[in-house]
C-alpha cells in the first residue's frame, strides 16, 4: 500500500518532465531549423532530403541579407521603438499597477476587465484611426508613431502584471517603513520596488518582445521609417527561400538575446536559483 503513493508521485514526475521536454521541443525545433537554414549555403538548402545537422555552414546569405537596403535602418528603428515602448509602458504602467494593488476604489474590478477587453481589439482597429490622427499631427511615418501604438498595446498587460506583483508584496513591509519615518515615495522605492523587480522584468520582457515582433501596425503607420519586421514583410515576399530564412533568423535573434539577459529576474520571480 505504501508503494502506491510513491509510484503515483513518480508517474506524475515523469509525466511533468515529458511535458516540459515536449514544450521545449515545440518551441526550440523551429528556432533551430531557422538558424540552421540561415547559416547554411544556398546549395545545401536545395538538397533533398535536407540535412538536420550542420554540414555546409556559410554566412553568405545572412551577410547579403544584412547588406540589403533598409535592413540596418529597420533594425535601428525596431530597437528605438522597442526601447521607447518599454520605457513608456513601465513609466505609465507601474504606477497604475501599484494603485490597483494598494488602493480600493469604486470600479476597480470593472477597470481591470476593461483593460483585458482592450487587448481583445485587433491591431487594425487602433492602427487605422491612429494613422489618420498622425497624418494630421505630422507624426505619420515616424518611429514615434509606431512607439505610441505599441505603448497602447502593451499598457494593459503591463498594468495587470505589475498589479499582481505589487499585490504579492506584503503591505506590512511598506507600513513598517512608514512607521520608521520613511516617506511614501521612499518606502516605495527602497522597500516595495526591489521586491517587485522580478515581476517588472517579466513585464518588460513581454513588452519588448511584443514591440519587436509587431508588424501590422508598423506597416500601416510607416512608409520609409519602417521597423525590421515591416521591412522584412515588404521586401522578402518575393525573395528566394534562403533570404526568407535569413530574415526570420534576424527577427528571432534579438528577442532571444533579450530574454536571455532578463532570465535572472524571471527565475528569481519563479522561486528558482541560478547555479
Amino acid at each position: 500500500m505504501s508503494s502506491d503513493p510513491r509510484r503515483a508521485r513518480r508517474r506524475r514526475r515523469v509525466l511533468l518532465q515529458v511535458a516540459c521536454v515536449a514544450v521545449t521541443l515545440f518551441m526550440g525545433v523551429p528556432i533551430y531549423l531557422i538558424t540552421l537554414a540561415a547559416l547554411s549555403s544556398r546549395e545545401s538548402l536545395n538538397r533533398f532530403p535536407l540535412p538536420l545537422l550542420p554540414t555546409d555552414m556559410s554566412t553568405e546569405t545572412l551577410s547579403r541579407f544584412l547588406s540589403t537596403t533598409g535592413v540596418v535602418p529597420g533594425f535601428l528603428n525596431s530597437l528605438q521603438v522597442g526601447l521607447f515602448t518599454l520605457a513608456a509602458a513601465l513609466l505609465l504602467g507601474v504606477p497604475a499597477g501599484y494603485a490597483l494593488a494598494r488602493y480600493a476604489f469604486r470600479g476597480r474590478q470593472s477597470y481591470q476587465l476593461f483593460l483585458l477587453l482592450t487587448r481583445a481589439l485587433p491591431i487594425v482597429v487602433l492602427s487605422v484611426p491612429l494613422a489618420r490622427v498622425f497624418l494630421t499631427t505630422g507624426l505619420y511615418d515616424t518611429t514615434y508613431a509606431v512607439a505610441l501604438l505599441h505603448t497602447a498595446l502593451a499598457l494593459p498587460t503591463t498594468v495587470l502584471i505589475t498589479s499582481a506583483v505589487f499585490y504579492a508584496v506584503p503591505i506590512d513591509h511598506e507600513e513598517a517603513a512608514l512607521i520608521f519615518g520613511a516617506t511614501p515615495l521612499r518606502a516605495f522605492v527602497h522597500v516595495v520596488l526591489p521586491q517587485a523587480l522580478p515581476g517588472i522584468a517579466a513585464s518588460a520582457m513581454f513588452t519588448f518582445v511584443m514591440s519587436w515582433n509587431e508588424v501590422l501596425g508598423a506597416a500601416v503607420l510607416t512608409l520609409n521609417q519602417r521597423t525590421l519586421p515591416a521591412q522584412v514583410l515588404s521586401t522578402l515576399a518575393d525573395s528566394p527561400l534562403a533570404y526568407r530564412f535569413a530574415g526570420g533568423f534576424a527577427l528571432v535573434l534579438p528577442a532571444i538575446v533579450f530574454v536571455a539577459v532578463m532570465r535572472t529576474y524571471l527565475t528569481n520571480m519563479w522561486g528558482t536559483t541560478l547555479r
